[in-house]
């Protein structure tokens, strides 16, 4: 959950939702240094807090922003209700299942560093509540890297690759 306190400057406190695993917080403090970021579990009487209570008790701590990576929110009407009567932006991410351990993982991180500063970018500028879906990374492995084998096809000034080149 990201958020902020009254008398502080725009969005500079942020926390994460209870589901959102605590690693992911401490990548979010080294991008945001300009944000506080708290995970629920580090927030004295909040772990195991409901959703529906969630929204209520931010809002009257002064959070101003919730990050989630419960997708499925949106399609239940009693928390629908309860994140549009706190009036807190909303964030959420994929923590994307069909990839698990380590790349499912990396991609939720990878995803939130690369799209939150500009949310809490467009965020800070906006008139009203918003709900904000942060877009995954791709997490194939024809995405994300490029194995290249220097004895077939070696890079540009490669040691021998001119003469391995001539007959």
């Amino acid at each position: 959950m990201a958020a902020v306190s009254p008398g502080r400057s725009s969005l500079e406190t942020a926390a994460r939702r209870e589901r959102a695993p605590p690693h992911g917080r401490d990548r979010a403090h080294i991008l945001l240094k300009a944000h506080e970021v708290v995970h629920v579990h580090d927030l004295k009487g909040w772990t195991g807090t409901k959703d529906i209570e969630l929204y209520a008790k931010a809002k009257a701590d002064g959070f101003e922003v919730v990050i989630t990576n419960d997708t499925k929110q949106l399609s239940r009407p009693l928390e629908v209700a309860a994140i549009a009567q706190s009036g807190l932006h909303r964030i959420e991410y994929r923590q994307n299942n069909k990839h698990g351990g380590l790349v499912g993982l990396g991609t939720a991180i990878a995803t939130v560093c690369a799209a939150l500063p500009h949310a809490l970018s467009e965020l800070e500028a906006a008139d009203g509540q918003r709900l904000v879906s942060l877009t995954s990374i791709d997490p194939t492995r024809q995405k994300r890297l490029q194995i290249t084998d220097p004895a077939v096809a070696p890079p540009k000034h490669w040691p021998g690759r001119d003469s391995a080149a001539e007959p």
